[in-house]
């Protein structure tokens, strides 16, 4: 069949372009054109999905027959894509990557299934454009929409770089400020195993909204740090500092280490039900795995492109570690 990738050039639409040739389809994708060309095999079509025109245009008569929108970023972009391949334009499975963001104040949680309220702020942050983007894209294809809630999506080609910034670090050695929160208990989901899995819901049919992350409590923050010191073959020495001992230093949580939440926070956002998603198929392949494959790529990647959207650059600045440690 015909499968249009919104996005398509790095990290998940790339994963999700490359799925699709590999399952026989006829794959294009649409983005600005700036980073970098789609694999090989793939029809390229370029434009700004904030340019009411700028779909149809690249489209040019060529029609798809499933979508997979990874790239949907403002309302405009979810208004135009309906616009342009709502209706009759037959277009017969549209998969959505969504955030569990969606859900209203999330986080904290729990998330214990789909059934939970999403948001309706008419504001602009990525939660609230994310949950107008699936009412109004689930509108343009009734009956023929999936909304995958996606939570912390890792592994390779991943210049979001939070995972990325922990291998670095913890591979340097040396003595390793981490939160005291090491037995918190996280989740995560492979882009290989997300990219693979909405394929085959497009070709399938299936609709509805899923929780598209991996099952809660797969792991803890100090397994995954662990298991970063064994993948990067280093030998850091993780120093625990408690959570108050950060915050009064000015430490950020999720930004300056990344994946740290505070606790009364972290207690319960991890706790997201995934049992349609596991229903559905959507694989969990092991932490390790994940994490071996990203520093691989890494090491093999001596230029990184910087965070996507404007995002800042995750890590603890150098100066506050030391000073973190100095008393230590």
């Amino acid at each position: 069949m015909r499968l249009l990738v919104l996005g398509g050039t790095h990290f998940l639409g790339r994963y999700v372009a490359t799925a699709a040739l590999d399952r026989g389809h006829e794959v294009a994708t649409f983005t600005r054109g700036v980073s970098g060309p789609p694999p090989s095999g793939v029809r390229a079509l370029t434009g700004d999905r904030d340019d009411p025109g700028a779909l149809p245009r690249a489209l040019d008569g060529w029609t798809p027959e499933l979508v997979a929108d990874t790239s949907c970023q403002t309302r405009a972009a979810a208004v135009h894509a309906a616009a342009a391949l709502g209706g009759d334009a037959g277009v017969r499975s549209y998969a959505f990557v969504s955030s569990l963001n969606a859900y209203t104040g999330w986080p904290p949680g729990p998330i214990p299934s789909e059934d939970e309220p999403v948001g309706e702020s008419a504001g602009d942050e990525y939660g609230s454009t994310k949950a107008e983007a699936e009412r109004v894209l689930g509108a343009a294809f009734p009956g023929r929409f999936l909304t995958a809630r996606a939570g912390l999506i890792a592994g390779p080609r991943d210049i979001v770089h939070r995972i990325g910034w922990w291998l670095e670090r913890i591979a340097r050695g040396g003595r390793v400020v981490v939160p005291d929160a090491l037995d918190q208990p996280m989740a995560l989901v492979d882009v290989r195993d997300l990219a693979g899995w909405l394929v085959v819901m497009a070709e399938q049919g299936e609709t509805g909204a899923v929780n598209a992350t991996g099952p809660a409590g797969m792991t803890t923050y100090g397994d995954l740090l662990v298991l970063c010191r064994e993948v990067t073959g280093g030998d850091a020495q993780l120093v625990p500092v408690p959570e108050e001992d950060l915050l009064a230093a000015g430490v950020e949580p999720w930004r300056h280490l990344p994946l740290w939440l505070p606790r009364e926070m972290a207690r319960t956002a991890w706790d997201v039900g995934t049992a349609r998603a596991r229903a559905l198929g959507l694989p969990s392949r092991p932490v390790r795995e994940t994490l071996a494959d990203t520093w691989a790529w890494l090491q093999a990647t001596p230029h990184r492109p910087p965070p996507p959207h404007g995002l800042p650059e995750p890590g603890l600045p150098a100066e506050l570690e030391a000073a973190l440690l100095a008393s230590r």
